[in-house]
């Protein structure tokens, strides 16, 4: 379990960091993340650390797969720790 605790915070502030980077990036017309890695980090975990980065850096919030796509996944990974938690108890 403290690896899993562990795991999620490291992913959630890498996912955090890198929407933050990718934002900076787009400002700069620099070379960007591909919104797959972005959407992958989410799934993988990191979906806590994406949606409050599009909240913070204000990016990536017009784009629907964004908009809707990150907080489904946070519902979703939120719905079975639920019951990976309650099956436990």
């Amino acid at each position: 379990m403290k690896a899993l605790i562990i795991y999620l915070a490291a992913v959630n502030l890498f996912t955090f960091a890198l929407y933050g980077i990718d934002k900076l990036k787009a400002k700069r017309h620099a070379w960007r993340v591909p919104e797959a890695t972005l959407l992958g980090l989410a799934a993988v975990g990191g979906s806590a650390g994406a949606l409050l980065a599009m909240r913070t850096f204000h990016h990536k919030t017009r784009h629907l797969k964004f908009k809707y796509g990150v907080p489904t996944i946070l519902s979703l990974q939120l719905l079975v720790a639920y019951f990976l938690i309650l099956g436990r108890s």
